[in-house]
């Protein structure tokens, strides 16, 4: 990669816990442990440490730069760390275009002091919830096994009063679900936008629900989903991931990671201050997303970080793929698939995704439509 690099995403890790307790986690029940050595919140040092740093960077660099307040939940920061923070970054980046602020949380905690801070500073919010009560109970309980359902519903039903304030919402896919029901319960929240990820997973830890390599059960379910949004006569919201998709195989770019051969800049900043490589990488095994020397933004500018080796071959993950991906007909659309779904103790990242063949089954229905 011949141009200098400039960074596209930064994801600020504000807290290492959680009021929920996902089960496929992946910064918790996953093979990372890390979070165990990390501070539950990230210090007023730090804070100041990461506005400082984004502030240097966007003098740095012409390109402007998304920033992702994350977690664990990022409202356990508590509302006057919160206010300070996106106060103080709002006035070191005010242009909102060229550096928007989000927060992906999980909705239990939002209420009208966060919703009036949000829009003040041009916060949008995005809420985890994987679907109606019955499938976001499959995964999405409290620590003592009880529903999030509803509190996350009166989250989204407060964000819903202020336009343009909820992003959208963000699923983690479960291949035993009825994509017609997930699809019309999106559809009666009056969101813009709904999300769907694919479930962590490789060649050394199959995704849930998936019985092996040759198994398309996440594909059948991706397949049915894009039938029933792309016939819909009166869409609400939209799907970035099947857009996505679409854009990729009419020939157009790709905006976001995992679709298509694009490559992309992603920044964590750990509670402690640590930068650190993609964290979807910690699905792979533990310690899968240290950077050499693990730089902090107390000391080390980010500029130094995303031109080091090390970050530039952690970002190369996306377009390294194997020989069988070279061959593929598809892989100008689904790339490869995500580093962290390709990774096995034998070969490393040099196998084809653990979803490819489900890649391919919603692919081939796609180029078929788009003929």
């Amino acid at each position: 990669w011949m141009i200098k690099p400039f960074l596209d995403t930064v994801i600020i890790k504000l807290t290492s816990s959680c009021n929920i307790n996902c089960s496929y986690c992946y910064v918790f029940n996953g093979e990372d442990i890390s979070f165990k050595e990390l501070p539950n919140v990230m210090s007023l040092n730090t804070l100041n440490s990461v506005v400082k740093s984004l502030k240097i960077q966007s003098e740095t660099q012409l390109e402007g730069f998304a920033i992702v307040l994350h977690g664990g939940e990022p409202l356990l920061l508590g509302y006057s760390k919160m206010e300070y923070f996106l106060t103080m970054l709002r006035k070191s980046l005010p242009e909102k275009i060229k550096y928007p602020i989000s927060i992906q949380t999980n909705g239990t905690l939002i209420n009208q002091q966060y919703i009036d801070l949000f829009l003040k500073t041009g916060t949008s919010v995005s809420v985890s919830l994987d679907g109606m009560q019955s499938v976001n109970d499959i995964a999405r309980l409290d620590h003592k096994n009880n529903t999030s359902f509803f509190k996350v519903l009166d989250g989204i039903s407060l964000l819903n009063k202020h336009d343009d304030l909820l992003s959208g919402t963000l699923s983690v896919i479960h291949p035993n679900t009825s994509p017609k029901e997930i699809y019309n319960f999106f559809k009666s929240l009056n969101v813009t936008s709904s999300n769907f990820l694919l479930q962590d997973g490789n060649f050394n830890k199959l995704p849930i629900g998936k019985r092996n390599f040759e198994s398309t059960e996440y594909g059948s379910w991706i397949k049915e989903m894009i039938e029933i949004y792309l016939s819909d006569n009166n869409p609400t919201f939209v799907i970035p991931f099947i857009d996505d998709l679409i854009r990729v195989g009419l020939g157009n770019k790709s905006y976001k990671e995992g679709i298509g051969n694009n490559r992309y800049s992603i920044l964590i900043i750990e509670t402690d201050g640590e930068m650190r490589k993609n964290d979807t990488l910690r699905s792979s095994y533990n310690g899968a997303d240290f950077l050499i020397n693990r730089p902090n933004i107390q000391d080390t500018l980010i500029e130094s970080v995303i031109n080091s080796q090390d970050f530039l071959e952690s970002s190369n993950l996306q377009t390294l793929v194997c020989d069988d991906c070279l061959k593929c007909e598809y892989l100008n659309i689904c790339g490869g698939g995500m580093p962290l779904y390709r990774w096995s103790s034998e070969k490393k990242y040099n196998n084809p995704s653990i979803y490819c063949n489900d890649h391919k089954k919603y692919i081939e229905f796609l180029k078929e439509i788009l003929k």
